[in-house]
């Protein structure tokens, strides 16, 4: 299990920046019978943990010596830089079934997309999941192997589930599929194919045929 230190921090509203800038990101702990806490911890440690876990795997987190397991959860990011700027940590009972989504992590090579030109589509790109904290999957593997012909699919029953994981979703959703490759023709028929204009503007420009029409009929009726 992922191990993180830190410690109770005072800094709060605008002292945050000179923490940011002493190479600490602050946090917040909080969870079922844990009440909400400010924390500190080293940003770069953050970082590496977040790398490892992710926010669906468990994590210790030691606040002044004292453990809480956790997920990372909530983490918000510089809109300039996208860089983390703060984060939550969820602290869970391990006696207790959570939910929580999971990334799909896409694995091996199709003879579709290889031999065929075939072109993968991810359809899916996480699912929800529940388990006990300590089973929680850092992913899920798709196995593109899987994919051999054109029009093959991968649904959430061809997947391979770590012991005392249950999946909370449709077991025929599809997750990956081949499609076609598009000829040169198709590709050429789209580039040239005319735009088609919204009922909006046609109705926009036959308005201003009959306003013309209209101004032509009352200055021919003024001039008479």
């Amino acid at each position: 299990m992922q191990q993180l230190k830190a410690r109770a921090r005072n800094e709060l509203g605008k002292s945050v920046k000179t923490l940011r800038k002493g190479g600490f990101l602050p946090a917040v702990v909080y969870g079922e019978g844990v009440p909400s806490q400010p924390v500190a911890l080293l940003y770069k440690d953050f970082v590496a943990t977040l790398h490892a876990a992710g926010e669906s795997t468990l994590v210790t987190l030691n606040v002044d010596g004292k453990p809480f397991n956790v997920l990372i959860h909530d983490v918000a990011y510089d809109p300039v830089s996208d860089l983390p700027i703060h984060a939550d940590f969820h602290a869970v009972r391990m006696d207790k079934l959570i939910r929580t989504h999971v990334p799909l992590e896409f694995v091996g090579e199709s003879a579709a997309v290889k031999n065929d030109s075939g072109v993968l589509v991810r359809v899916v790109q996480e699912l929800e999941v529940e388990a006990l904290p300590q089973n929680l999957p850092h992913g899920l593997t798709v196995d593109l192997s899987l994919l051999a012909t054109i029009g093959s699919t991968i649904h959430v029953k061809n997947l391979v589930l770590p012991a005392g994981v249950t999946l909370m979703a449709d077991m025929d959703e599809t997750l990956a599929v081949i499609e076609a490759p598009r000829s040169e023709e198709d590709i050429a028929a789209l580039s040239q194919k005319p735009v088609e204009q919204s009922p909006e503007l046609i109705k926009t420009e036959r308005d201003e045929l009959k306003e013309k029409e209209q101004e032509k009929k009352e200055a021919g009726e003024a001039a008479a």
